[in-house]
């Protein structure tokens, strides 16, 4: 496993491949099968673990909390999330101190852990000032109950003005921000938050690599029973499985055939191409999916400028999404 520094803003270091419960834990897996799972991945090197309140309405933190009870919790780095409704009432979702404090305390309960050692917040809120939202982070890394915080899908824009506040203040400023990145979702990562991550020095850690299991090549002749696609809770995906993403796929596939590696393996791996991205948040439901994602990290080496602009080229304008 390779490990890499949550940015240059904090001493953090994470595994390059994370584990993340969204959609498999509470809905695809037990609790038997996510301590399989997070073990494995443990015992592979994995030590970041992504997890938040709103996943399976926080049956997903309770299963990962299961999961990690007899393994070293210095070992691991835990992060979850704060934004979506959660709670009754006006006030049971957002940014409010209110909120954020509550929400904090009832990740974790359902984790069983002290602390978190990243928070994000999960989203943009634009009825909370943004100075109470730094100021309630900077109050829990104090208390001792997170030790970093940061943000997800947030613009470049809405981090530098909360860096700017940390800085006036002498708060904690953010330190990451997780968004969506993959071969069609690219063009605000690379335009946007890769020149930000050099300037200010935070860490990306991005989620859905695969783009929801398209660039895996398993939905190359149709969606399986079993896959994500096949999900009622899960049928936008079909959306998005279009002829001209299929056919950019099956070109992909052919290059990653040639380098000896899988589909999904050359795209985890172009993504761990940045320096910028600390680490790729991958999900799971079988043992042989989670190894395969891992062994990811081995293939980075393979993409030369060649294949890089291979990829380029089979990618398009779609890539920019």
């Amino acid at each position: 496993m390779q490990y890499r520094r949550l940015g240059h803003a904090s001493g953090l270091k994470v595994s390059a491949i994370a584990y993340g419960a969204w959609v498999t834990f509470g809905n695809q897996l037990g609790e038997k099968e996510a301590r399989e799972l997070i073990h494995r991945a443990y015992d592979l090197g994995v030590n970041f673990f992504d997890n938040a309140d709103v996943y399976a309405r926080g049956q997903a933190e309770i299963l990962m909390g299961k999961a990690i009870r007899d393994l070293p919790r210095e070992a691991l780095v835990i992060s979850s999330k704060v934004f979506w409704p959660t709670m009754p009432g006006p006030n049971g979702r957002g940014l409010s101190r209110k909120h954020v404090m509550e929400s904090i305390h009832a990740s974790l309960r359902r984790l069983g852990v002290d602390y978190l050692d990243i928070y994000y917040c999960h989203r943009f809120d634009p009825e909370t000032p943004l100075e109470e939202v730094v100021y309630t982070m900077d109050t829990l890394i104090r208390q001792g109950k997170i030790l970093y915080w940061g943000t997800s899908e947030w613009t470049a824009a809405q981090i530098t003005r909360a860096w700017a506040i940390a800085q006036a203040n002498h708060w904690a400023p953010p330190v990451v921000e997780q968004p969506q990145y993959n071969m069609f979702h690219r063009r605000r990562v690379e335009e946007d938050l890769v020149p930000l991550a050099r300037d200010l020095g935070i860490g990306l850690t991005t989620w859905s690599p695969l783009y929801q299991g398209i660039l895996t090549g398993k939905y190359n002749d149709g969606i399986p029973p079993g896959s994500r696609a096949s999900l009622e809770s899960m049928a936008w995906i079909r959306d998005r499985i279009t002829p001209e993403r299929i056919a950019k796929v099956r070109a992909l596939t052919e290059v990653a055939q040639e380098l000896g590696i899988t589909t999904a393996q050359l795209a985890i791996a172009w993504l761990l191409r940045l320096d910028e991205v600390s680490a790729v948040i991958t999900g799971a439901t079988k043992m042989e999916q989670l190894e395969e994602n891992i062994a990811a990290i081995e293939a980075v080496d393979k993409l030369d400028e060649a294949v890089l602009e291979r990829i380029e080229q089979i990618l398009g304008s779609e890539s920019c999404e």
